[in-house]
């Protein structure tokens, strides 16, 4: 897996959106004004709804991204407000520390890949004999599991839990992960059991969303295990680097670094960072992006 996003990075990296998270968290509250206005705008209108797909709605293969946020009404309007504001927020951390670790281009493939199989999820339940039309679910767990990723690169950061317990993320991803089996389990217990009683839409609803929960977390664990042997680089030494290419570049001179991976060089991009790798045999010089994820060059006698 990981020689292979090598390969499309190489050929694809270019194109890959910086700071995408940003993109992303418009999506998240575009749903919420939805959510707040009427969410059956959504629902009759822009989710994946694959019977109207194949009647030639296509956009909904995108509009389904942006899934309503679940306001309550009354007095707990002002609590649902707090805790979307704190997930935004959230979001970003997440985001933002998952493109540092992985780059730009991994962190873009990690949500291209979770799009792709939310569709060949609903593509799947259409088709399958529970033949459901509409794709409850959009894209709410695929944000989610950002934070299992984010647990994995820095286990021993603390939250505040409540606002008051300190925690540590390890113990907090695996009470999610907990709660995530849980919600998968009950999800397709009501779904089946509806769906012998008769209501085939109810059922529906429940087994869509119990495999938006099994795709989230599939999409998760395929690059946890790709990047397993990352390291995420600190602020300090990219800012070293950054100061010391400032002082040493010359503004007629050609590029003076390139990375073994990728091929680009420092006029490429003027926020990339390069150093050798002391692993490799040979002089082998690596982006910020790959100097810890790339294989080490051995050379054998």
């Amino acid at each position: 897996m990981d020689n292979f996003l090598n390969k499309l990075e190489r050929k694809f990296g270019r194109y890959a959106i910086p700071d995408l998270i940003r993109y992303v968290i418009i999506l998240y509250c575009a749903g919420a004004v939805i959510g707040m206005i009427n969410e059956n705008i959504y629902y009759e209108y822009l989710c994946l709804d694959m019977s109207a797909v194949f009647r030639g709605q296509i956009w909904r293969l995108v509009t389904f991204l942006i899934e309503p946020y679940g306001f309550s009404s009354g007095m707990g309007m002002l609590l649902s407000i707090l805790f979307f504001v704190i997930q935004v927020q959230l979001f970003f951390l997440f985001g933002r520390s998952l493109e540092q670790a992985w780059g730009t281009f991994r962190f873009n493939m990690y949500f291209l890949s979770g799009y792709l199989f939310n569709i060949i999820a609903a593509l799947i339940l259409y088709l399958s004999p529970i033949h459901s039309q509409i794709y409850y679910s959009g894209f709410q767990y695929i944000y989610w599991s950002m934070f299992f990723a984010f647990a994995a690169l820095n286990p021993d950061m603390q939250f505040l839990l409540y606002f008051i317990i300190p925690i540590k993320v390890k113990w907090l991803a695996i009470l999610d992960a907990a709660y995530m089996l849980y919600q998968v389990v009950q999800s397709f217990y009501y779904g089946i059991l509806l769906y012998s009683q008769g209501a085939s839409g109810s059922g529906a609803a429940y087994i869509s969303m119990g495999i938006a929960i099994i795709v989230a977390m599939a999409n998760f664990l395929i690059f946890f295990f790709s990047t397993r042997n990352y390291r995420r680089v600190s602020p300090k030494d990219i800012h070293r680097r950054r100061a010391f290419k400032k002082q040493t570049q010359t503004s007629n001179s050609g590029p003076r670094h390139r990375c073994a991976v990728c091929g680009r060089t420092e006029l490429d991009d003027e926020n990339l960072d390069f150093r050798f790798c002391s692993k490799c045999d040979g002089n082998y010089e690596y982006c910020s992006d790959h100097l810890f994820t790339h294989q080490h060059v051995k050379k054998f006698m």
